[in-house]
């Protein structure tokens, strides 16, 4: 980044430290409201691999075995290779992971991601985090539930940690399954975990302004409402089609969303036929919805953009982005009255965040907007941090979308790397 940007943010950050309490730790200087993050990319020339290759990402290089594997297309018989990832330290105990990649999945292969914890006791066991596919008719894209156990469970894409049993560490582990003897090559171009502890907080503070004031990106504007009722077998559109909205949106953004032929099956009537590709493609038949957060980030990996998900610690931290031309999509809940403008109350929610006024207060591109033309919204910054921060929410839950050749800035300097 330019010249004297990292000074600014030395400032910006010693400003957020004296926006809340201190609390005594092993340092005694960490502020007791802000939230425990990090998040670790995965380093594929490291690990165990079991016919796995590391180079351009990790790939299938030859069968390690075969296994059968039976939902509701049926039983099949798949060879897969498998890489089991180091153990990684958190650097805190963490009460929640989330797992994200992008990938090149092509007809006849698909992707299992799993993790596993160490906690006070030990290794946890093996959780499933997602079984992936782009192409429908191989297997059903789907998150896994019911696999709580005395240690974790698993929130459709959130291993959460048992009460009293915080995470110390985790592995990742990655299977790329293909037909018996194809010659097809599924590959997990990137991966990585974030790890997180949020404090209980009813309410969050203000935070200073990190340098994107008067700063707005020219992102697309794509309203979920006026999809409403549009394939009911992918959650029917309207308020169920927010986060697959958000995602086209910002897909727009870096001009990398599907082609005409790509969409050629949407009713030629459709106004916006990338937003029925998006929730057709991010659809997790187990959670019977497309708000999937890994499911987002990997769709949208499928034209060549790096994503993934995390967590900002506060609008500071989000302003770096925009300033560095990256937009941004949060998720928050909040009760209608909450959010001064937005006119609903919603229990989870994706928007696009695009910018900044000049006072600090939110641009967002919001898909719960009766038209493509009504999308942009301004937010009270103050407002907005609340509803998207606080422990009842998503506590600062976030996707960044970006092409590989377009870097992200610095992280907040003194701080886990959040990104």
């Amino acid at each position: 980044m330019e010249g004297g940007f990292m000074p600014a943010l030395s400032l910006v950050l010693s400003a957020l430290l004296l926006l809340t309490p201190m609390t005594s730790t092993t340092t005694g200087t960490k502020p007791a409201a802000v939230p425990d993050v990090v998040y670790q990319r995965a380093d594929f020339s490291s690990g165990t691999p079991e016919g796995t290759t590391a180079g351009d990402g990790l790939a299938f290089g030859q069968a390690a075995g075969t296994m059968t594997y039976t939902d509701a297309l049926g039983t099949k018989t798949w060879e897969y290779a498998r890489w089991t990832g180091p153990e990684r330290d958190i650097g805190f105990g963490a009460t929640e992971l989330i797992a994200s990649w992008t990938a090149d999945v092509p007809p006849g292969s698909w992707i299992q991601v799993e993790a596993r914890g160490r906690n006070a006791e030990g290794l946890t066991k093996w959780y499933s985090l997602g079984r992936w596919s782009y192409a429908e008719g191989d297997i059903l894209r789907t998150s896994v539930p019911n696999q709580g156990d005395a240690d974790a469970s698993v929130a459709v894409d959130t291993l959460v940690a048992a009460a009293g049993k915080p995470l110390s560490g985790y592995q990742l582990r990655l299977t790329l399954y293909r037909r018996p003897g194809s010659e097809v090559t599924p590959r997990v171009r990137t991966s990585g975990v974030m790890s997180s502890n949020v404090p209980e907080r009813k309410s969050v503070p203000v935070s200073p302004g990190g340098g994107a004031w008067g700063t707005e990106l020219a992102v697309p504007r794509r309203s979920q409402n006026v999809h409403l009722g549009h394939y009911p077998e992918w959650n029917g559109g309207g308020e169920a089609w927010c986060s697959p909205t958000s995602t086209t949106m910002v897909l727009g953004y870096w001009d990398r969303w599907p082609s005409e032929q790509d969409t050629s099956w949407v009713d030629p009537s459709d106004p916006n036929p990338e937003v029925d590709h998006a929730a057709r493609y991010t659809y997790d038949h187990a959670y019977e919805g497309t708000g999937n957060w890994p499911f987002n980030t990997a769709y949208a990996g499928r034209y060549g953009v790096d994503g993934f998900v995390t967590r900002l610690r506060s609008l500071t931290e989000l302003e770096l982005l925009i300033k560095a031309g990256v937009p941004v999509i949060t998720s928050q809940s909040f009760k209608k009255g909450e959010l001064p403008g937005a006119g609903y109350g919603t229990d989870g929610h994706l928007m696009a965040v695009v910018g900044f006024t000049s006072t600090g207060d939110v641009i967002a591109n919001d898909p719960a907007s009766s038209s493509n033309a009504a999308v942009r919204h301004v937010y009270p910054r103050a407002d907005f941090e609340n509803v998207w921060l606080r422990s009842s929410s998503s506590g600062g839950v976030a996707y960044v979308i970006h092409p590989p050749d377009h870097p992200l800035p610095p992280t907040t300097p003194g701080l886990p790397a959040n990104w």
